[in-house]
């Protein structure tokens, strides 16, 4: 039997952890001819932090981890220098959103436009054919639609298709997910039968540009007059002072602990207002919301939802799915359009700056970036 992926080459993304080197296991046993690459993203003096707490996926610990792998399966390892286009895409994001009174996701942008647009690239320019990834994501081809789908992975409790939402048709398009069809437990176990030292390595949750996981302290490295200008803001109930904060891109929706204010009730962060530098609170059920606009709209299952859909949807990573109606309003569905979504039920803590996702069972339909909750 011919084997018709012997000519086939692989671009693998490692980051020296488990799920990347069972996925170079995988495609050496299926006759890829596999290239690694270890992306460094950030320079420690940049961002602050400390080298020794970092445990992040670009580590230097990661880096050397990757390349014993690829020495073990016998194919070429390269470490690529992307702080440059990183820093720009993701971490100046991620400031510009705190500065707005946002809740950003790096990660979302990280995968467009860094873990596949330009590791595609650089994999196009050493004759790859694809690229690879350890994502527990499922993918395939509608016949129908001629579109790449993006579906829930077998490991419910690890399923990575949220963080997805974002990439390309194109970039779909010539991709692999090798542990789509695997648990968590059965990758730990192949890592285990295949002898490697990364087996019992434990997982990053942490961004990887802030390596203490402290994001203040991020901030304020970054921008060394924020303390002094934001520090002092009102924080107002119902328009009646109740304190002062520490500075407004350090709190987000839904925050109670940290406050510093006294009140019979439990008060919640309910909204950021960035221009005056302020910070509103109320009870708890002044969270809940009936819907909301999103923009930056990416749809994968489908080319538009003007018609609207009937849904589920997550407002954060680990959200439960819940039913909405979701209503393109405006724009194209490659990472410009608008949506509307309706909750059966109300949603509480609706976060600016985060990922909305929604499904059609487990095929991701598509994602935004929340704008505003409607009341």
């Amino acid at each position: 039997m011919i084997n018709s992926n012997k000519n086939k080459t692989v671009v693998l993304g490692m980051s020296g952890g488990v799920d990347s080197s069972v996925c170079a296991a995988l495609l050496v046993e299926q006759g890829y001819n596999v290239i690694g690459i270890t992306i460094k993203t950030f320079n420690y003096d940049d961002v602050g932090g400390t080298i020794e707490g970092d445990k992040s996926c670009c580590s230097l610990d990661g880096i050397n981890d990757a390349r014993l792998i690829s020495a073990k399966f016998g194919f070429p390892h390269y470490v690529m220098d992307f702080s440059e286009v990183f820093g720009k895409q993701v971490i100046d994001n991620f400031i510009d959103e705190y500065m707005h009174g946002r809740t950003p996701n790096p990660c979302v942008i990280c995968n467009r436009k860094i873990k596949w647009e330009e590791l595609l690239r650089k994999g196009m320019q050493l004759g790859a054919d694809y690229v690879a990834m350890g994502h527990y994501a499922k993918l395939r081809r509608d016949e129908v639609t001629k579109r790449y789908v993006l579906a829930r992975g077998k490991d419910e409790k690890k399923d990575q298709s949220y963080m997805l939402w974002n990439v390309t048709q194109e970039s779909l398009d010539r991709t692999l997910f090798p542990l789509a069809d695997f648990t968590k437990e059965e990758v730990r176990a192949l890592a285990v039968k295949h002898g490697l030292r990364t087996a019992a390595k434990r997982e990053s949750f942490e961004i990887c540009f802030i390596t203490d996981n402290n994001y203040e302290r991020f901030l304020k490295h970054k921008l060394p007059y924020l303390a002094q200008e934001v520090a002092g803001g009102e924080i107002l109930l119902h328009g009646e002072k109740m304190g002062e904060h520490s500075g407004f891109p350090f709190y987000t929706i839904g925050q109670r602990k940290g406050l510093g204010i006294a009140h019979p009730d439990p008060l919640y962060v309910t909204s950021i207002d960035y221009k005056e530098n302020k910070i509103n609170v109320g009870y708890e059920n002044e969270l809940l919301h009936s819907g909301l606009f999103a923009s930056k709209l990416n749809l994968i299952k489908y080319e538009n939802l003007f018609e609207g859909k009937d849904l589920t949807v997550k407002i954060r990573y680990k959200d439960t799915d819940e039913a909405a109606k979701v209503t393109q309003i405006e724009g194209k569905g490659d990472g410009e359009g608008r949506i509307r979504i309706e909750f059966k039920s109300p949603k509480r803590a609706i976060t600016p700056g985060q990922s909305v996702v929604f499904y059609e069972g487990d095929d991701l339909v598509g994602g935004a970036v929340i704008d505003e909750a409607l009341p």
